[in-house]
């Protein structure tokens, strides 16, 4: 970690996930983990606040216009979510679904790079890890546990698990 922090002061967090690419997913997000950490007067960096144009361009027709705007979207999508990671104290990440989604994995990946510590949410009671010794796949697990923090199962543990990670973070 690059510093400590002292007190419980609200920290900056960035929320990696795939709840916005679904309609029950966004509600969960928007009903549930958002006023959750909120709550807690964290700040929140969500990266599904901002549509940035992907219903426009899912209803351009096909062709090479239409491939042309995805591809614009996909960098200048990534390179926000980069910056946003660089940006904030810690990460939130939700690991359900059957695997890890690859966008979120990669999320913890970089910010585990960045020395950010991260928390990992699975409320699913599907199995999802390499082994009977994990939760998550066995990297993804490393990283959130090895960057000081841990992976929750309930929204109830977050004031427990979030006053660790502020513990651990830059001011």
């Amino acid at each position: 970690m690059t510093g400590v922090r002292t007190g419980r002061s609200p920290i900056k967090i960035y929320l990696a996930g795939p709840l916005g690419f679904s309609q029950a997913g966004r509600l969960f997000h928007s009903e549930r983990v958002i006023p959750a950490l909120t709550g807690l007067g964290h700040t929140l960096l969500d990266p599904w606040a901002e549509e940035g144009g992907a219903a426009a361009i899912a209803a351009l027709p096909t062709g090479e216009g239409r491939l042309e705007a995805w591809r614009a979207f996909n960098i200048a999508t990534g390179g926000r979510n980069q910056r946003a990671i660089d940006d904030c104290n810690a990460v939130f990440a939700v690991l359900d679904g059957t695997d890890v989604d690859s966008g979120t994995a990669a999320e913890i990946g970089y910010a585990f790079a960045k020395g950010k510590p991260i928390l990992g949410y699975r409320g699913d009671f599907r199995l999802s890890a390499d082994n009977e010794g994990g939760i998550v796949n066995l990297q993804v697990e490393y990283f959130i546990r090895d960057s000081g923090g841990d992976i929750i199962a309930s929204l109830d543990g977050l004031p427990d698990a979030l006053a660790k990670l502020a513990g651990l973070t830059d001011s």
